[in-house]
């Protein structure tokens, strides 16, 4: 790798390469503290995967701020049948390494590991009725994803490259020791790879990385913003808490659901030919961008994008009428319970393949919450209001493509490894 690549863009380089010579490089590159190890307790930790947000930083309005980098390895069960016992147990000690090895926290390394409805087929019992877990399907009628049907994904996210680079060397690779910690089992010998994702999210990252298929020429991506097309998300309010996403009875308590998408952005359009009034109208609502409350990214927003506040979900047919555009924020508020969102969102850009892309990541407690909220998206009821279609001036629909969905069960801590479909825990 050419030492004269700013630091910023040589580290999601090494991360998207993956593999031993690219750790080596990422650490001889990166500006990575001498981290602690992970606590001697596990049984500190929380009994929820997905619980993070306790352990992420903030801005400075209380927004959560997701780790920097994201590795997604999709796999399949390498055994015979079922699960075995010692194959339970081979997994659990190779996780528990990992947690040894760095803090849980955005600084050192935080993880899931979820399964899909295909894996949970080998069992005779199916999946107890506490939990919703339905197979992948298109969601549009303008859309069709391949099905990701893999077994498991693994998820690991951190600030700094090198982190998750060491912690696949150790999973899949010959490293002996991460952070210090002795790697007492692997997971090469329990699953077959089927995929590799890689990923960024964080104010300037898109800017360094956007000579990619799906960006104009022009490099047009703002400096300071956090994701390709130019404007931050996951505002406070506009998230589901985690309780609020997690499992509440039955052996899985305290699990939730997880959605994988891969999208591909198209963004020629969208900076060379549409209006900076269109693109905070599609993104957020038309009364955003004739009120003029979108700053830059949105950063002066606080912590909430305002739908609510302005009446933009209840008037999204006025608006497709009056303005003829209704906003992407606009119509996905529309898919609450109670006025409170019923997703939490974890996703994150990405070059993969030299395209610019979005792996869309949700957490939900039951799938059927994200199909309502992607239902709401659409807009298919408003498709008609005017020069509203089907996909054009109908929120961002005319600037992606979903290429790949995917849907899992993220179980407890406790269920991590290889779970039943009925497990006694």
């Amino acid at each position: 790798m050419d030492r004269g690549i700013p630091r910023r863009e040589f580290v999601k380089a090494a991360v998207a390469i993956g593999g031993s010579a690219a750790l080596a490089a990422c650490l001889q590159r990166e500006s990575t503290p001498e981290l602690p190890t992970g606590p001697d307790d596990l049984s500190e930790l929380p009994a929820r995967q997905h619980a993070w947000n306790d352990v992420l930083a903030t801005d400075d309005h209380g927004n959560d701020v997701a780790p920097k980098h994201h590795v997604l390895r999709l796999m399949d069960y390498s055994g015979a049948g079922p699960p075995s016992n010692a194959d339970r147990e081979t997994m659990e000690r190779s996780l528990r390494t990992l947690e040894r090895a760095y803090p849980r926290s955005h600084e050192g390394l935080l993880f899931t590991v979820s399964y899909s409805p295909a894996y949970f087929d080998g069992f005779d019992e199916p999946l107890p009725d506490s939990v919703d877990l339905q197979e992948p399907k298109a969601l549009a009628p303008f859309e069709e994803p391949a099905l990701d049907r893999s077994d498991a994904v693994l998820h690991l996210a951190s600030d700094y490259g090198s982190v998750v680079l060491a912690v696949e060397e150790a999973l899949f690779g010959d490293a002996e020791e991460l952070n210090g910690v002795s790697v007492e089992a692997g997971l090469d010998d329990l699953f077959d790879p089927v995929d590799r994702r890689t990923g960024f999210i964080g104010d300037g990252l898109p800017a360094d990385h956007q000579d990619v298929d799906g960006i104009p020429a022009s490099k047009p991506v703002p400096d300071d913003a956090p994701m390709y097309m130019g404007f931050k998300s996951g505002f406070k309010k506009n998230q589901a808490t985690e309780d609020a996403v997690s499992i509440q009875s039955g052996p899985f308590a305290d699990g939730t659901t997880q959605q994988l998408s891969l999208i591909r952005l198209h963004l020629q359009q969208w900076y060379e030919q549409d209006s900076r009034f269109h693109r905070v109208a599609t993104m957020f609502c038309p009364v955003h961008a004739d009120d003029g409350l979108v700053e830059g990214s949105g950063d002066n927003l606080g912590d909430t994008s305002l739908m609510t506040e302005r009446g933009c979900p209840a008037h999204a047919e006025d608006h497709a009428r009056e303005y003829g555009v209704v906003g992407h924020s606009q119509k996905s508020a529309r898919a609450r319970r109670d006025d409170t969102p019923i997703m939490l969102r974890r996703d994150f850009d990405s070059t993969d393949d030299g395209k610019a892309s979005l792996h869309f990541l949700s957490l939900q407690r039951t799938i059927s919450d994200f199909v309502d909220t992607r239902e709401a998206m659409n807009g298919t009821d408003l498709a008609e209001s005017g020069p509203v279609g089907q996909r054009t001036n109908n929120g961002i629909l005319q600037y992606m493509t979903v290429e790949r969905r995917g849907n899992y069960l993220l179980p407890p801590r406790a269920l991590r490894s290889l779970p039943e479909a009925q497990p006694d825990r």
